[in-house]
């Protein structure tokens, strides 16, 4: 998080008079766009992500889980990770979105009423945000529904802007895809082909294609912007594969997006390892956290068998399975769950006992994936190279991981975090095959 500000995390810019640093008096600008008097400065380059809490298709969907991260987490973990930011901020106008932006490590800036009407345009938000920020020279507009973009991506555009002179860069993918004109009763009969001779189609490999805006980002100078462009001046584009253009505002099909997430997102500054070890909060994860007494005092517990199933199929991919909970189970109990797997119970502190399961196997914390949902996991997933919570686990262990499953405790979480894994293993092993 090198790239944000330090202590600025808390700050909170606000034209709707909520508790802020308030609004910065207007500076002098240098004559390379940046504040103060005598001494230049290096321009001032901002990421801004515009999420507005009102969506008409997807309720709060800057902040809905795609692959057990909320959307918006995406673009801030490329954004933060590419380092070329002096800033970087979400503008919004939700107390969940704001509070999602700073667990990330982003600043927020609070968007007014008047910015975030259905009829407010992306350009009324930014212009609103630089009149808040005068230390700002340049723009980085990134959609928050572009979950496949990579910091590699953001770094090429910083060096055709500070490098190369350029005042405004947009995204672009290329498409293979033969246009038509429309058929209009009463104005036209009949279609006509718009960017092909259907007597002489081309192949695809012997086509070049053609550039569409893909909305994943627009870079632009504050002159500009303020102007009331986004796009002009020595301008240019940015082309970025198709894989990585993914628009979850076309791709309404979220299972699909996830599924090219998985395969083609950006997870973090750190490679993937394979895992070997994976530990299971028993309380909670592997069961509801529901105790049941019988009238002679035996405890009865629940499980899922799509939960053991899950637990089996990890043991078949050669990954050791182990279970762990702070309270005295009764291990006869767990022992007539018939799932084969070493546990621990009573464990006053989880992270020492796994830590000791982690050096006993020679691995590193890279190397062990770890299922929690109370605050004495929250260490644990900290650590792990791989963590994941139930869908009701609570707050601080949400927290602290990188996948949130869908399926509450002892109702489908570990089997649906044991199949994230899988999929993250098949990256790890593909990457290494190149």
């Amino acid at each position: 998080m090198d790239s944000v500000e330090k202590g600025a995390a808390t700050s909170v810019s606000n034209p709707r008079g909520r508790p802020s640093r308030g609004r910065p008096p207007k500076l002098q600008r240098n004559s390379r766009g940046g504040q103060g008097r005598g001494v230049e400065k290096p321009p001032h380059m901002a990421a801004l992500i515009l999420a507005r809490g009102g969506s008409k298709g997807i309720p709060l969907k800057n902040i809905k889980h795609l692959a057990g991260v909320p959307l918006i987490g995406w673009v801030l973990r490329a954004a933060l990770d590419s380092g070329v930011f002096q800033s970087v901020w979400v503008s919004t106008d939700h107390d969940e979105i704001e509070n999602v932006a700073k667990q990330f490590g982003a600043q927020v800036h609070r968007r007014s009423s008047e910015a975030s009407k259905d009829s407010s345009t992306s350009l009324d938000a930014i212009i609103e945000f630089l009149n808040y920020h005068n230390e700002v020279d340049i723009v980085g507009n990134i959609q928050a529904t572009s979950p496949c973009l990579h910091p590699t991506d953001l770094q090429k555009v910083a060096e055709m802007i500070r490098e190369e002179g350029y005042d405004s860069v947009f995204s672009v993918v290329r498409r293979h895809q033969f246009r038509w004109g429309e058929i209009q009763k009463g104005v036209r009969e009949m279609t006509e082909p718009l960017n092909l001779n259907p007597a002489k189609r081309p192949r695809r490999q012997d086509w070049d294609g053609e550039l569409y805006e893909n909305g994943s980002f627009y870079f632009a100078k504050r002159h500009l912007i303020e102007m009331g462009y986004l796009q002009g001046g020595k301008m240019a584009y940015y082309e970025m594969r198709a894989e990585h253009s993914v628009d979850i505002d076309v791709d309404i099909d979220w299972p699909i997006a996830e599924q090219r997430v998985l395969r083609y997102g950006y997870f973090g500054k750190e490679k993937l390892k394979e895992i070997k070890l994976f530990v299971c909060n028993i309380d909670g994860c592997l069961t509801n956290g529901h105790i049941y007494v019988s009238g002679d005092q035996k405890e009865i517990i629940s499980y899922d068998v799509k939960d053991a199933i899950g637990i089996s199929l990890l043991k078949k991919s050669g990954i050791e399975v182990r279970l762990i909970s702070e309270r005295a189970c009764s291990k006869q109990t767990l022992s007539s769950l018939k799932l084969d797997c070493k546990m621990e119970v009573n464990v006053p502190d989880k992270l020492a006992v796994v830590d000791e399961w982690r050096k006993e196997m020679g691995l590193c914390w890279k190397e062990v994936a770890y299922l929690g949902n109370e605050v004495s996991d929250e260490e644990c997933l900290k650590k792990a190279g791989l963590s994941g919570v139930p869908a009701d686990a609570c707050a601080a262990a949400q927290k602290a991981v990188g996948y949130i499953c869908k399926s509450s405790g002892g109702r489908g979480a570990l089997r649906e975090f044991a199949e994230h894994i899988f999929l993250l293993m098949e990256k790890v092993i593909n990457s290494c095959q190149k």
